[in-house]
């Protein structure tokens, strides 16, 4: 075992410590982003930062149930099915984590990479596209995601603007339709969602396992970033984590985009979140406030203890909120 890359936790309801370590890495994020200087003139940017982080933070390995893990520690979290016959993964992790998570791989056992699936085109998910296809992996994801691979987009939040990756890395399927995927005994389920996190959006579902990977259509008991400028937005979040709900059970494990393995209650909790904070300040918008009143007067101020302790905090989840909530019409004069 590779202790200096990986350490391994076991069991599917997560302890204090493996809910730590769940929230650490973006909690570590978050304090950089809230220290670092404004960016410019040669200072990091958040992006610079996350993948600053992502070099150093271990691999941690939680191992669930039927054979499925969470490799935490790269960005977003990754699910791992191993199988004698080879390994799936699901999501890639960032380029610089790329020895500690093939340490990871090597831990959980012999079994070669034959597949990963992509939930959504972000870096912190996809950035190990062109290790995974050196592998010889298929690398499956959505058209749209596939797309914005190909596209320069500017991600103002980020401080960074994505150029389009090598064709070399680019997922070599795309995924158009729901697809149930057999994997030695077990079944992946690979369904769409609407727009929501991003425009291309999509769940993994290991049906003997009851495993449900949603992405960054959820982010357990932290606030979520919302990426308008590739098609998503907060109905469209709404929206799917009511899917989430749909397609989890009430005894299925979930692994979310970013914080601790999760359960339905947590995806409950999440999609109550979104309806509360949606509802108020869509109440302060219609009043023809702006989004720096809106801010003033700290609409998740009751939230922000629970849901605003890493990368995402309340102020700047209420103008992700606010950008999608549409103005009242005007009534018109009689």
């Amino acid at each position: 075992m590779h202790r200096s890359l990986v350490t391994r936790c076991t069991g599917t309801k997560p302890s204090a410590q493996s809910r730590y370590a769940g929230l650490a890495s973006i909690t570590l994020i978050a304090i950089a982003l809230i220290t670092a200087p404004a960016w410019g003139g040669g200072k990091l940017t958040p992006y610079d930062l996350i993948n600053k982080a992502a070099e150093s933070s271990p691999i941690t390995v939680h191992q669930l149930r039927g054979g499925v893990s969470m490799l935490e520690g790269s960005g977003g979290n990754i699910g791992v099915l191993e199988q004698p016959g080879g390994v799936l993964m699901v999501d890639a992790g960032i380029a610089v984590s790329e020895a500690r998570i093939k340490a990871a791989l090597q831990d959980l056992g012999p079994a070669p990479l034959k597949t990963v699936i992509l939930t959504h085109w972000h870096w912190d998910h996809s950035d190990g596209d062109a290790w995974v296809r050196r592998a010889g992996a298929t690398l499956i994801a959505d058209p749209r995601a596939i797309q914005r691979l190909r596209e320069t987009n500017r991600i103002v939040e980020w401080g960074h603007t994505f150029t389009p990756i090598s064709a070399e890395s680019l997922p070599n399927e795309a995924v158009a339709g729901d697809r149930s995927l057999p994997f030695g005994t077990e079944t992946a389920l690979i369904r769409h969602y609407g727009a929501g996190h991003t425009d291309g959006d999509l769940s993994v579902y290991f049906k003997r396992a009851d495993i449900l990977q949603t992405g960054d259509t959820f982010w357990n008991g932290v606030y979520p970033f919302i990426d308008y400028v590739t098609g998503g937005s907060i109905d469209g979040a709404v929206d799917a984590a009511n899917e989430n709900l749909r397609l989890a059970r009430q005894t299925s494990v979930i692994i979310p985009g970013h914080g601790p393995v999760g359960n339905y209650k947590s995806l409950v909790a999440f999609r109550d979140m979104l309806v509360n904070v949606r509802a108020k300040v869509a109440k302060l918008k219609a009043r023809g406030m702006s989004l720096k009143d809106v801010q003033r007067a700290r609409p998740t101020a009751s939230l922000d203890a629970v849901w605003g302790q890493s990368v995402i905090d309340g102020e700047l989840f209420t103008a992700l909120v606010y950008r999608g909530v549409a103005m009242p019409k005007p009534k018109p004069n009689r």
